[in-house]
């Protein structure tokens, strides 16, 4: 068990691998893996389990079926690195991590917020 959030250890198709990011959308994850792949890091993505769902407030009569939830679950996933030493916080702001094209990752950039990583300005000065 790590000691705070930030290493969090899990065995991902049968591999241990520390945990980038969890319940993540198939557009973020196509986003991030490339570029993790391309910082030579060995990633693995599993589907995520389905939430737990609370039990229904209404009864349910003997001899009717449970009432089905309308709400369809969104699909999602969860991507891990083998690399035991990566720390995602120390990798983005440590500025570790490069995009395919040479730029620095920053912050905006590894939360989408902008489509271009703008390494020449720090994040501390945004």
């Amino acid at each position: 068990m790590a000691i705070n959030s930030n290493h969090l250890l899990e065995e991902l198709d049968g591999v241990r691998c520390i945990i980038v990011e969890k319940n993540l959308t198939a557009e973020r994850v196509a986003f991030l893996k490339p570029i993790l792949e391309y910082n030579t890091l060995k990633v693995v993505v599993v589907t995520s389990p389905p939430p737990k769902v609370a039990a229904a407030a209404t009864p349910v009569v003997e001899g009717e079926s449970a009432p089905t939830p309308a709400v369809e679950i969104p699909e999602t996933y969860t991507m891990g690195v083998t690399n035991m030493l990566f720390n995602t916080i120390n990798a983005v702001y440590g500025r570790l991590l490069r995009t395919p094209d040479g730029h620095v990752v920053t912050p905006a950039y590894w939360h989408q917020e902008e489509a271009v990583s703008h390494d020449e300005i720090p994040y501390y000065e945004r």
